[in-house]
């Protein structure tokens, strides 16, 4: 199949070409290694060089067509529509997938009925949640567009159900959570990674990594913080992340801010941890989110504890111990101190991208089989 995925340039706080980051990248890349050609069409709404690069993926290709709002943002946003329009009637696509956020898969919905494609939207999250939400008319093209596509991929079982039964999707739906690389994210050396990062050799080490957000609940784990710095005096704090203006983490000789971390660093982080805490609150975006941090830590052999809402009562099922009440810091301190005493991990098994993706190819190949049919009549 020839193959064009649609998505913004920045996820998650990474680039998706340049630090080939996570879902946004592993899908389309996953897709060129099974052998198809595979062109990613990415929009940066920074200032993020444009052009082409080519990334080795074979036996398929993988070709990243980058396009920036840059200073001109009303006339680029506006043109951007029309310009990718005419790069599609030259790749020529048996299918387009749509992905990132609610402008991209409306776009995805238009260019589809337009040029007479099928498509398929891939949704990390659930976009009603984002910002982008609320401004009029964009939770109803988020809907039309995902109602119509032939093929919906979920980050979670509460957003697959939410597509299915809300927005009545006609077509297939399929829970995919997002997965790490494997290679990346793994057992390593305690003490090996403490001393990467200047962490204390000693100390029992509680922390996280990722945005440090008061809207995604990391107050809590702030609150909670001050409860276990007292009754637990061997334990020190590790942040790692984008900081939130309004929210500044805790401070003093426990507390240990990192600033950001590459992927590979993350990873030493996670290595380097005695209890990972996933923060999360009983709010839109985390009633339906799979935080991807879960899968990260996990990988690395770490405990975890983390709120009891969206996924995680079902991912740590087996492990009541280490899910806490969501915007209640004195369970989390309970769930913290019980895993730094008698640690438990949950029992599953974390699939490779690779997997994955082999495993939603048939589905994809499935949507060109009408429109190959009636080329070839």
């Amino acid at each position: 199949m020839r193959i064009a995925f649609l998505c913004k340039r920045r996820y998650m706080g990474k680039d998706v070409i340049d630090d080939r980051y996570a879902r946004l990248y592993e899908i389309p890349f996953q897709l060129a290694r099974l052998g198809h050609e595979v062109h990613g069409f990415c929009l940066g709404y920074q200032s993020q060089a444009e052009g082409l690069v080519e990334h080795e993926a074979a036996p398929g290709s993988l070709a990243w067509h980058s396009r920036s709002l840059n200073r001109s943002v009303l006339p680029r946003l506006l043109g951007y529509p029309g310009w990718l329009s005419a790069q599609l009637r030259q790749v020529r696509p048996d299918l387009l997938i749509g992905a990132s956020d609610i402008p991209h898969v409306a776009l995805t919905g238009w260019l589809a009925n337009r040029l007479g494609l099928p498509y398929a939207i891939d949704l990390y999250d659930n976009f009603e949640g984002f910002g982008q939400a609320r401004l009029p008319g964009f939770k109803t093209a988020l809907r039309r567009a995902t109602r119509h596509a032939g093929l919906v991929t979920t980050t979670s079982d509460a957003l697959h159900d939410l597509v299915r039964d809300g927005y009545a999707a006609k077509g297939n739906v399929v829970s995919m959570p997002s997965t790490v690389d494997l290679s990346i994210f793994t057992r390593g050396d305690r003490g090996a990674a403490r001393k990467a990062l200047g962490l204390p050799a000693e100390a029992l080490l509680v922390g996280t990594a990722g945005g440090l957000h008061e809207d995604k609940g990391v107050g809590t784990l702030y609150d909670a913080w001050l409860r276990i710095e007292a009754a637990l005096p061997n334990v020190h704090l590790v942040l790692a992340g984008p900081i939130d203006p309004s929210l500044p983490p805790p401070s003093g000789p426990r507390v240990h801010y990192l600033g950001m971390l590459s992927h590979t660093r993350a990873a030493t982080l996670f290595q380097s941890l005695d209890v990972g805490v996933i923060y999360l609150r009983d709010t839109t975006f985390g009633r339906y989110c799979f935080p991807q941090k879960a899968y990260e830590m996990l990988s690395c052999g770490l405990a975890v504890v983390a709120a009891d809402v969206g996924a995680m009562p079902s991912l740590l099922a087996d492990v009541p111990q280490a899910r806490y009440r969501p915007d209640d810091p004195s369970d989390l301190a309970r769930a913290v101190q019980a895993q730094l005493e008698a640690p438990k991990h949950p029992n599953i098994a974390i699939e490779s991208w690779e997997t994955i993706i082999a495993r939603l190819e048939p589905d994809l190949m499935k949507l060109t089989q009408p429109r190959s049919t009636a080329c070839a009549q």
